[in-house]
């Protein structure tokens, strides 16, 4: 291992035991719901012909449907890896309009979303902790659930964000949580 190597070790090391912006490194849960795991993983691209060739065709995940949306610009494929309650989601996105918003596309990894407990008690509870929420509140999802997006940036009054990633908070079926309350 190379000197350069070592020194970024060690940095990344001394940056993760100060935690981020100087916050201890303790996980604390939230008072009014849970967070119950990956719900979806979003990859855009101008053209997802090439993403769905190598995920369907070269990796095998199984393509279950589509979904288009002129108001959200996206046309996508969507994807289930796994089984039972805890399959997630892969969505292919790509723009209607590569010129209009939203860019679909721009990050290429688009979101990730989390299956949540209370979709409504997660909103009031974040919201009252200082996370930005994109606009357009809960609504529901191109699966059906409802849905609700962290915005990737905060500012001076919600500071806090995905820091670059927008995260979708994901309601929760019954299946899915009594599938969790059954781990516990």
């Amino acid at each position: 291992m190379s000197i350069g190597c070592i020194r970024s070790l060690h940095s990344m090391g001394h940056h993760l035991q100060r935690g981020a912006r100087g916050l201890a490194n303790t996980t604390t849960q939230p008072e009014n719901f849970r967070v119950l795991g990956v719900q979806q993983i979003a990859i855009g691209g101008l053209d997802k012909a090439p993403l769905s060739h190598l995920w369907s065709n070269l990796l095998g995940v199984p393509k279950i449907g589509d979904y288009k949306a002129e108001k959200e610009n996206v046309d996508e494929d969507i994807l289930k890896l796994g089984k039972g309650p805890f399959a997630v989601e892969i969505d292919l996105m790509q723009p209607i309009d590569p010129e209009k918003a939203p860019k679909v596309h721009v990050p290429t990894l688009n979101h990730i979303g989390l299956w949540v407990d209370d979709i409504q008690a997660a909103v009031t509870e974040l919201g009252q902790k200082g996370v930005r929420f994109a606009p357009g509140g809960i609504r529901p999802g191109a699966a059906g659930h409802d849905v609700t997006f962290l915005h990737p940036k905060g500012n001076s009054d919600l500071p806090y964000s995905g820091e670059g990633v927008l995260i979708e908070l994901v309601q929760a079926p019954g299946d899915v949580i009594a599938a969790f309350d059954a781990m516990e």
